[in-house]
C-alpha cells in the first residue's frame, strides 16, 4: 500500500494564498502612481527652470547687442520670439536699472 499524504489547507492558508496576488498587484500599481507622480514634479520643475534661463539669456543677449536690458517683459518677450504660456506660468521681470541685470522669477500655477 501506498503511504500518501493528504495535506488539508485550512482556510487561512486558502486566503492567504488568495490575496498574495492582489496584494502584490496592489502594491506595484502604487509603485507605479506614484512614479508617474514624480516624473511629472521633476517635468514641472524643469519647465520652469528652462522657461527662467531664456528669458535671462535673452535679456543678457539685449545688454550685449543694444547696450541696456529690456525694460519690460512685454519688449523681451516681442523682441526675442519666447513663448510663456500664461496659463501655465506666471513671470515676474523687475527692472531696477536698464544697466543692471533684471530680476526674473517665474512661477508655476497651481
Amino acid at each position: 500500500m501506498e503511504n500518501r499524504r493528504v495535506f488539508k489547507k485550512n482556510f487561512f492558508s486558502l486566503v492567504l494564498t488568495g490575496i498574495r496576488p492582489i496584494i502584490f498587484t496592489a502594491v506595484i500599481v502604487v509603485m507605479v502612481v506614484l512614479g508617474i507622480r514624480q516624473a511629472e514634479d521633476a517635468s514641472r520643475a524643469e519647465g520652469v527652470r528652462l522657461l527662467e534661463e531664456a528669458l535671462m539669456r535673452a535679456a543678457v543677449h539685449s545688454y550685449a547687442v543694444e547696450g541696456f536690458f529690456p525694460e519690460s517683459l512685454e519688449a523681451l518677450v516681442e523682441n526675442y520670439n519666447i513663448f510663456i504660456d500664461h496659463t501655465r506660468f506666471i513671470v515676474h521681470y523687475d527692472v531696477f536699472a536698464t544697466n543692471l541685470p533684471p530680476n526674473i522669477l517665474v512661477f508655476e500655477r497651481r
